[in-house]
């Protein structure tokens, strides 16, 4: 900016300049400035230069720093507007219907809570990735004790038995770890084919290998089995 005012205060006339400068309040700070530099090189210094000239070079200054700013906001926004940098910046997920659809799949609610911790751990949540595995553990526990109690003592049905265990712990994936830790309501949803698949890959493999655990197991808890397996 500087060197457009001084090429064009070049090709003014004297008179021209010095209107520039008696009429400062007219013209912008920095061609005022520009104005007065091309009086003294031509050997004509204005005698209010001396006076005014402090004052008008810490207002340029102010100026340029507000249009640097102005500049540097404006390429902000720009990139904040990029698709690639929204995309960039916007997490790949597990949505929360994802991880209630795996948690009933055959994995149950080991399967959702993988996915969950997953997301914990891609957004960095390391303390709560812990809480969320010292949930599923004392989960399976406590849970898994109460499930067995209430199929092989009070003839509880295995599927409602395991629609029963599920699904509190579905609830306290999205009730509670997922407004508490996630945090985000914009994300990218990840697709669960590839989950699923190794899901019912490992389910697939736990099925030809049962009839070898089960010749493992004691009499007594192969008749038991044996006697859920045909309600």
């Amino acid at each position: 900016m500087a060197e457009e005012y001084a090429d064009k205060m070049a090709r003014k006339t004297d008179a021209e300049l010095r209107q520039y400068v008696t009429g400062r309040d007219q013209y912008r700070d920095d061609a005022v400035l520009a104005a007065f530099d091309e009086l003294r090189r031509r050997g004509q210094p204005h005698p209010d230069e001396e006076l005014v000239r402090p004052a008008l070079e810490t207002a340029v200054q102010a100026q340029l720093a507000r249009e640097q700013a102005a500049r540097e906001l404006a390429e902000q926004e720009a990139r904040a507007a990029d698709p690639a940098t929204i995309s960039a910046a916007v997490p790949e997920l597990y949505s929360p219907s994802s991880i209630a659809i795996f948690s009933m799949l055959p994995m149950s609610m080991l399967g959702g809570g993988v996915l969950l911790g997953m997301n914990l751990f891609r957004l960095g949540r390391k303390r709560a990735l812990l809480g969320l595995l010292l949930f599923i553990v004392l989960y399976l526990i406590v849970a898994g004790q109460a499930l067995q109690w209430a199929v092989f003592q009070q003839g509880l049905h295995p599927f409602v038995g395991t629609l029963l265990f599920n699904v509190p712990a579905i609830l306290v994936y999205l009730l509670w770890f997922w407004p508490r830790y996630v945090q985000t309501e914009q994300y990218r949803s990840r697709g669960i084919i590839i989950p699923i698949l190794v899901s019912f890959a490992l389910v697939w493999g736990l099925q030809q290998a049962l009839p070898y655990l089960m010749k493992q197991q004691p009499k007594k808890v192969q008749a038991e089995v044996e006697q859920l397996l045909k309600r």
